[in-house]
């Protein structure tokens, strides 16, 4: 079998631009040096199929178009980099039971040059339902396509392309379509479908991307006002829409919020009916409370979020909350006014208290003191204050003396 092979360098992609003329010549085995036209003369053919065991006829068509746009033709990788067991023709012999079983053989193929995010899979919800038995998780293959695959970061940031925020969900909805639709109709959804608005959250936001996590956890559900705050705590992305940055700061203040990360840093795996973000705005069917449609909506969700630990909660029971928004005299002022009063009063009232403690604490202090330094009185006798009081009436009346005068005083007198 005579095949045309392109040389080039063992390491990095294969170019074929840069490529030594090619030379007619018996193919070894295997042979990793065989450029894509060879593959293509075959394989670029719309017709080519494989039968499988179920009687499926699997396509083994690669467009040589797409391909070429891909990330990795733009690249000017070879097909043999990864499919590297068929470097001679005819190919090794290959059977899957169906095309969903050829593709989880094939999937494997990822894992040598995209190592960390293949290991990254392995702890993912995906993976353990594979694991699980369910063969219709998600693969590499399923998200980005086989021979078709677009680039979606910036080379240099790693950052989501601006188009490859829309792709993400309409990959999602191959499996998801459901979720799909009810987020196409959120306020995040719409924003980022309809207007392709760059700020607001794509399902791997939220999700993660490779090591995606079961968000039905309670590890989940502690973590997820952190998820929400890494948007809604940034001045540049919420200004444009008016929204206050202070979300996260109002939650924890409050008793929920409070509750909530204390379970989060002592017991992240244990429940708690501690309402988090998505109890009260919904979790992809989030949208604007002000909307005069759907607003109505929020309100009642709001209250039987509330009922659910508070069953006598009336419709006025939600109207206490602030919304997140620290009380100014901008907004809710009658709050701002009472909260600065106290802040104020309850200092003084506190620290005249504690003066008056202080004062009346030394008193007892020097009369403890008093008590102490005064000597006492000698045994048989009666204490000096008791003397005293015994003897001023006899010092009172007049003694002899006084009264007839001494002998020397008639003398002199005389």
């Amino acid at each position: 079998m005579a095949v045309l092979v392109l040389t080039a360098p063992p390491d990095g992609p294969h170019n074929t631009q840069a490529a030594a003329q090619p030379v007619l010549q018996n193919t070894p085995d295997p042979n990793l040096s065989i450029g894509n036209e060879t593959c293509l003369s075959c394989h670029g053919n719309p017709g080519i199929s494989m039968t499988l065991n179920d009687g499926e006829e699997w396509s083994l068509f690669v467009p040589e178009g797409l391909f070429a746009r891909s990330v990795h033709g733009e690249q000017g990788y070879a097909c043999v980099q990864c499919h590297t067991q068929v470097g001679e023709y005819p190919h090794p012999p290959f059977e899957a039971e169906n095309a969903r079983d050829a593709s989880l053989q094939l999937v494997s193929v990822c894992q040598r040059c995209h190592t960390a995010q293949f290991e990254q899979v392995k702890d993912s919800v995906h993976e353990t339902a594979l694991q699980a038995g369910n063969l219709n998780a998600a693969i590499c293959t399923d998200c980005h396509t086989a021979h078709t695959t677009r680039r979606l970061t910036q080379p240099d940031s790693n950052e989501l392309l601006p188009q490859a925020r829309d792709w993400v969900p309409q990959t999602c909805a191959n499996c998801h379509y459901a979720i799909y639709q009810i987020y196409a109709e959120s306020v995040h959804g719409s924003a980022l479908l309809e207007g392709s608005d760059p700020n607001v959250p794509t399902c791997t936001d939220c999700h993660g991307v490779h090591s995606i996590e079961d968000p039905n956890t309670a590890a989940f559900r502690l973590r997820s006002p952190n998820i929400c705050a890494g948007c809604h705590t940034n001045p540049e992305i919420m200004e444009p829409y008016g929204i206050s940055t202070q979300v996260l700061d109002t939650y924890v203040a409050d008793f929920h919020g409070t509750t909530v990360v204390l379970f989060q840093r002592s017991h992240p795996d244990q429940e708690t009916n501690k309402p988090v973000c998505y109890d009260c705005h919904g979790i992809h069917n989030i949208i604007d409370p002000d909307d005069p449609e759907k607003g109505l909506r929020v309100k009642q969700n709001l209250l039987e979020t509330c009922q659910r630990c508070h069953p006598d909660a009336s419709q006025n029971f939600p109207t206490a909350w602030l919304s997140h928004y620290i009380p100014s005299p901008d907004r809710y002022p009658l709050v701002f006014t009472v909260d600065t009063f106290y802040r104020f009063f309850i200092p003084v009232v506190l620290g005249g208290m504690t003066i008056l403690v202080i004062m009346d604490a030394m008193t007892l202090l020097r009369k403890w003191r008093a008590q102490r330094i005064e000597p006492a009185a000698p045994e048989g006798e009666s204490p000096a204050s008791e003397e005293s009081t015994s003897t001023a009436p006899d010092s009172e009346q007049p003694s002899p003396e006084e009264d007839t005068g001494s002998p020397s005083q008639e003398s002199e007198n005389g």
